[in-house]
């Protein structure tokens, strides 16, 4: 009955009341070729991979980002009320916007592991994609899932792809084989939707889903701005001249709080500058010029889906994202740099990724470690050992609040690998 009152009130909100940012992030994870970047572009129009290396290799480089609205017809019933169109594709009457989601298209590359993990840290929800045509699970569907879990991403919808390349009989296999996977982990009981992206099957179902079983968060206006980079780009196409340079931008997460065009921001742990032959990293301060969401241009950003930030700086500053995994701020009001982490860490018993079962042996002295923190990915050398405890000195530093979960990835072969997590602790 609640339900059903909160879809009513849903239907009743009019066009105008939405607004242009996006309420929550969603990811796309799962193994390479396995749909996510196709089903995105069913569900937005976008086509993410517009990297030159994406195009040529047919995978997934870079966080790629597309805003979906998901509508509902008030006359058609189940799942065919739902669609992205303004005029619903079955009765043809004018649909009622619900609520716009950021897509977060994360690469299942094994080797792009790293970008998988700092995208999932600015996920409220994820989609995870399985190829009905193949094995389950594939060593990055584990290792995905296992990276969601261990960041904490609750609610998530596994999708069965390509049922069109499966015949019935592959297709019931593989769902049973996607029901053993999940058993036992926190997704045990998740919605399972079978679909067609390639040819736009059971997408009415999936957005039912998503609509039912990835809610909005709940998040805090009223706290200090905190922001997540994902991405940091300069827009100036070559040949511009002088009088119509913009400044750089940064691409993520608002977590809590609000920006403001005009507001004076901080960006930590900043950039790299050389004093009495020393490299020190130096905060950056900076103010916005503009803001965005998808393609609508805002006043304001509150905590919720992926914006656009325009800033004063220097193009030569962000390009490249070289701004990616930055926390942005009030000046004065962001969490400690770190050059060293002191973690309190948790092994995995298993090596999450690879085709052979192999066992987490002990963390030694000296030893490389990927280690990912809200957007960051850096490598730490162990410099200290104790149980259950570890000291990296960081190769990047990284800005977090203490108690912050860190991913710990060991390189395992040509790969880095997934075998822990650690909580960051001051001393």
């Amino acid at each position: 009955m609640a339900r059903k009152k909160k879809d009513e009130q849903q239907l009743e909100t009019p066009e105008q009341e939405l607004s242009a940012q996006p309420v929550l992030n969603i990811g796309m994870v799962g193994h390479v070729d396995h749909g996510k970047t196709t089903l995105l572009e069913r569900l937005s129009g976008k086509w993410t991979d517009t990297h030159s290396e994406e195009l040529k290799r047919g995978i997934t480089i870079r966080l790629g980002y597309a805003d979906v609205t998901f509508r509902k017809c008030g006359k058609c019933k189940g799942a065919n009320a739902y669609t992205t169109k303004e005029e619903c594709p079955i009765c043809k009457s004018k649909t009622i916007p619900l609520r716009k989601a950021s897509f977060v298209d994360a690469p299942g590359h094994e080797s792009l592991m790293a970008t998988m993990l700092s995208g999932a840290t600015i996920m409220d929800g994820a989609l995870l994609l399985v190829a009905a045509n193949e094995e389950c699970p594939q060593p990055q569907t584990r290792e995905h899932l296992m990276a969601l879990q261990i960041i904490g991403v609750k609610h998530v919808i596994v999708v069965q792809n390509k049922i069109d390349l499966a015949s019935e009989e592959q297709s019931i296999k593989n769902y049973g084989q996607i029901k053993e996977f999940l058993k036992g982990s926190d997704f045990e009981n998740v919605a399972i939707i079978p679909i067609s992206a390639q040819h736009r099957v059971g997408l009415d179902f999936l957005m039912q889903a998503i609509d039912e079983h990835i809610p909005t968060p709940i998040r805090d206006p009223g706290k200090d701005p905190l922001m997540l980079v994902a991405r940091s780009f300069d827009i100036n196409k070559p040949g511009i001249t002088p009088d119509k340079l913009v400044g750089g931008v940064l691409g993520g997460s608002l977590k809590q709080g609000m920006l403001k065009i005009a507001d004076t921001i901080e960006i930590r742990p900043g950039r790299v500058v050389t004093e009495k032959n020393q490299q020190v990293w130096k905060p950056i301060t900076t103010k916005i010029t503009s803001l965005n969401a998808g393609s609508s241009n805002i006043e304001f950003a509150a905590p919720g889906g992926s914006i656009g930030v325009l800033t004063s700086l220097d193009p030569s500053i962000v390009k490249s994202d070289q701004l990616t995994g930055s926390l942005v701020g009030l000046p004065g009001k962001l969490p400690k740099v770190w050059n060293e982490l002191l973690l309190n860490i948790h092994l995995l018993q298993r090596v999450v990724g690879t085709k052979e079962e192999l066992n987490v042996e002990p963390i030694k002295m000296a030893e490389p470690l990927m280690l990912n923190v809200n957007s960051a990915a850096t490598v730490g050398f162990v410099v200290e050992l104790r149980k259950n405890r570890i000291k990296c000195r960081l190769k990047l530093p990284v800005c977090a609040d203490t108690n912050s979960r860190v991913t710990i990835s060991r390189r395992i072969g040509n790969r880095f690998r997934l075998i822990g997590y650690g909580e960051l602790v001051e001393k």
